[in-house]
């Protein structure tokens, strides 16, 4: 199957998702997940109307976003974990971040947003127990995203979960719903709004979806396996 073909088999998904679950098409972003994938898929996707990317790595996003620079339109978010010194690359190049999880690493995204004249959107990530994966345990999120309230140049916008993988999808559910009750919490304990949900992949995007995934980051469904 093309891009073309695989995005429009994803679409009708998600439509379908939003209707069950009440919701309006235009409250999801499908934000491609380009890890791997050259410049010549990216740009198939792009011609399906995709205009937002993901790269895990900041060294292969960077090299991407350099050689697809007069496409202004195009949003990339880094969704991979990252490490302290890379931030002042991370925020020069990317303007979302999803994987914000510890104090250290909101210092450093400060201090380079600011210099940069910045405002850099983050998303915190939420670790549910899996000691190989990054993220905060969910009883350290709200002193963590207490913390960033501190800073000027730097904003929360959500939340982000890789949770466990099942076979079944239907098997995550209760953490797409936990994950959504953390953000309602830390809504309604600092009196904020935290417009995003970066949960659900290519495997479970559509219970992300009924649980209020506002960002779906979807790669092996469009692109095809990974060689």
């Amino acid at each position: 199957m093309s891009i073309k073909e695989r995005y429009l088999q994803i679409e009708e998904r998600i439509q379908k998702a939003c209707i069950r679950s009440g919701r309006k098409r235009e409250e999801v972003i499908l934000l491609a997940a380009s890890k791997t994938q050259p410049v010549e898929k990216i740009l198939e996707a792009y011609e399906c109307g995709i205009r937002y990317f993901g790269e895990n790595r900041v060294q292969e996003g960077m090299e991407k976003i350099d050689m697809l620079k007069d496409y202004k339109d195009i949003h990339w978010h880094l969704i991979g974990g990252l490490q302290t010194n890379k931030a002042k690359y991370a925020v020069k190049y990317f303007e979302m971040i999803h994987s914000v999880d510890r104090q250290e690493l909101v210092d450093e995204l400060e201090k380079r947003a600011s210099k940069l004249g910045k405002v850099q959107e983050g998303l915190i990530e939420v670790n549910f127990g899996e000691e190989s994966k990054f993220g905060v345990r969910e009883e350290n999120l709200k002193t963590l995203f207490e913390y960033t309230l501190t800073k000027k140049h730097l904003k929360i916008v959500g939340l982000m979960a890789i949770p466990p993988y099942f076979e079944n999808p239907e098997d995550v559910r209760p953490f797409f719903r936990k994950l959504r009750l953390l953000k309602e919490d830390l809504e309604k304990s600092f009196n904020v709004k935290l417009p995003h949900l970066s949960m659900g992949m290519s495997h479970d995007f559509e219970v992300a979806i009924e649980e209020g995934a506002t960002i779906v980051r979807i790669g092996t469904a469009l692109f095809g396996e990974r060689r």
